[in-house]
């Protein structure tokens, strides 16, 4: 399948030959990211776009996004925001200011209050710092959404890194245990845990054994602490993307990688935008899922099929 094989809506489905490096900005993806329009077909099987459009299922929520500053989670704190979210925290890491004004911009013009935390989930202190910031701004949280992560491709396994690999399980999977440590004694009966694994965790990826790996335990660390919350009605839910067009990609490909990336995909022939994965945290953080806890959603295009 070539790109002008795609049937699409989107005039930024196939990414151009580009580089960036890591953590990336999504203001320099070439031809760009969609956050809030989504695809829809008519009767005869032609795509349109049409933009979100909420529904109060959030209204005078709070909540935690970490990496809300790009990608899907600027996607989904668009989504909250127009479900009426009252007020959302987003964290950043400082190189990534441009991308986390620029939401900060649009979430505003939604009618949310938004707080901009800058610092690195890897250290403890600002995890804890993210969270009591929160609460002194808006005194209660609802919704947490442990959502930044990072990637490091290697090839040769017998060249990996290990202070690499070590970073990328620090980056990944230790930070949503202190940033939920320090969440948890705010969370009441109805809040909402959302964390974001990948398809990797399920169909694995040999350019991408540590980043898999982390993702593997973000599967386990999502069905265990369900059980442990499970009885204070704390509900913890995970979504496993697959290919998805976000600055992660090119801040961690070649330029030649990139180019392309997601076409061939067995639906839609496409990577996915971020805006097609905003409605699942959203479906996760609300009421709709009041009886759904330590599961998984699968939006991965069609990628992997069959695991739970």
């Amino acid at each position: 399948m070539s790109a002008a094989d795609i049937i699409t809506a989107y005039s930024v489905a196939v990414p151009d030959k580009q580089k960036q490096n890591l953590p990336g900005l999504d203001k320099h993806i070439t031809p760009g990211v969609e956050y809030s329009k989504l695809e829809a077909w008519s009767d005869e099987g032609k795509p349109s776009l049409y933009e979100y459009a909420g529904s109060g299922k959030l209204t005078g929520k709070t909540a935690i996004i970490t990496g809300g500053d790009s990608g899907i989670g600027r996607a989904t704190a668009i989504m909250f925001a127009r479900e009426g979210c009252k007020g959302i925290t987003v964290s950043y890491l400082p190189q990534e200011a441009e991308d986390a004004n620029a939401a900060k911009a649009t979430l505003e013009k939604e009618g949310t209050t938004v707080v901009l935390m800058a610092g690195d989930l890897m250290q403890e202190d600002f995890c804890k710092a993210v969270v009591d910031t929160h609460i002194q701004k808006f005194g209660k949280l609802n919704i947490l959404v442990n959502n930044a992560s990072k990637q490091i491709i290697n090839k040769n396994f017998e060249e990996i890194d290990l202070k690499k690999v070590e970073s990328t399980f620090r980056s990944n999977i230790l930070q949503m245990f202190a940033t939920t440590k320090f969440a948890l004694p705010h969370l009441n009966r109805g809040s909402s845990i959302i964390n974001t694994t990948s398809v990797t965790a399920y169909r694995g990826s040999g350019g991408l054994v540590d980043y898999s790996s982390t993702k593997g335990a973000i599967v386990s660390f999502t069905r265990s602490l369900a059980v442990k919350l499970a009885p204070r009605g704390i509900r913890v839910n995970a979504i496993a993307p697959g290919p998805v067009i976000t600055a992660l990609q090119p801040a961690s490909r070649s330029a030649e990688d990139m180019e392309g990336m997601g076409v061939g995909m067995p639906l839609h022939g496409r990577a996915g935008q971020p805006a097609e994965l905003g409605p699942a945290y959203v479906f996760l953080a609300s009421s709709d899922s009041n009886i759904m806890t330590g599961q998984v959603l699968h939006l991965n295009s069609g990628d992997h099929i069959g695991s739970s």
